[in-house]
């Protein structure tokens, strides 16, 4: 069997895609505020979503996964 290794995107690339998404969820306002919110309280991203998910019992991380997933149209 054959693996191939994937390569991350570059980092402007990721920052741009990133900011892109972003302002289509939230406008560029919300959006800079995010981001300065995230930098003022040295979030720890990886931190929540461990606390955040490990709450969540698993039928429920995989319905919200499902309704996602239906409202972006995949």
């Amino acid at each position: 069997m054959r693996t191939e290794m994937i390569s991350p995107p570059a980092t402007v690339e990721l920052l741009s895609r990133g900011m892109e998404c972003l302002v289509q969820a939230m406008g560029v306002v919300e959006a800079e505020y995010f981001i300065a919110a995230v930098q003022r309280e040295r979030f720890d991203y990886t931190k929540w979503q461990r606390e955040y998910f490990d709450k969540m019992d698993l039928k429920t991380f995989v319905n919200n996964a499902k309704a996602y997933t239906q409202s972006i149209g995949k």
